[in-house]
């Protein structure tokens, strides 16, 4: 299990965090598609059919934990994020170097780096990575343009078969990532900010979050078919957290 030695500084900046001049500016220049979802949703999967196809850059987004193995495979560093350490990832907050950063499961602190973001405008490439969800209110902030996209399991039991197939993790992981997506689901059913896609099939979502991002104006509107599996998701959810306390 991850630790922060710093969590109250890191609260302490995150909670009053605001981008650099200098970052904004950039901003301005950057398409950004932003993908929400559970852990295990499939937005990583969806992501690479995304970025294989070229129009997409993903952005590896930078993280406090330590690399862990997915799948059988230990992560590489700069490929599914930037491993830093805990002074590092501080010292860019306070310079203003990130578009947003979240503490996560109360374990480690991620953030999307303002550098990553700035290689995608000379390639003139939609840039795309996820994003957690206390993170999106802050980013529409800074960047009212922005794609936001949140991204279902088709089923609970599903989802469940592929958050066990991550990896080894423990009872209380399990359940920090179910507290987690209980308040995705409750995000979603506000309506606010988000379109939605559920990962049933890889390439036809890849091809409606494409559309989506392309689109000039915002989509932000829920269908029956995704309120109505939100819904079932957020019961299921409470329902194995209060089975498995």
């Amino acid at each position: 299990m991850n630790k922060l030695d710093n969590i109250k500084e890191f609260k302490h900046l995150i909670s009053d965090y605001s981008p650099s001049t200098e970052s904004l500016d950039i901003l301005k220049q950057v398409q950004l598609t932003l993908l929400v979802a559970p852990s295990s949703a499939g937005r990583n999967t969806v992501i690479r059919e995304l970025v294989k196809e070229g129009d997409f850059s993903f952005i590896v987004t930078d993280t406090t934990r330590t690399p862990r193995i997915n799948n059988g495979v230990l992560e590489v560093n700069g490929t599914e994020y930037w491993f830093k350490n805990e002074d590092q990832f501080l010292t860019g907050l306070k310079h203003g170097d990130y578009l947003e950063a979240e503490l996560i499961h109360e374990q480690q602190v991620s953030g999307i780096s303002i550098k990553e973001l700035s290689k995608t405008i000379d390639d003139s490439k939609i840039a795309i990575t996820d994003v957690d969800i206390g993170g999106v209110e802050a980013i529409i902030k800074h960047k009212p343009d922005v794609k936001i996209i949140m991204l279902l399991p088709p089923s609970f039991n599903e989802w469940l078969k592929r958050l066990r197939e991550r990896g080894e993790m423990s009872k209380e992981e399990i359940r920090r990532r179910l507290t987690t997506a209980v308040n995705i689901f409750n995000a979603g059913l506000e309506e606010k900010y988000f379109n939605f896609v559920i990962s049933k099939d890889v390439q036809k979502s890849a091809a409606i979050i494409r559309n989506i991002s392309k689109s000039k104006e915002p989509i932000n509107s829920i269908n029956n078919e995704a309120y109505t599996l939100i819904k079932e998701l957020l019961i299921d959810t409470k329902n194995y957290l209060n089975k498995n306390n």
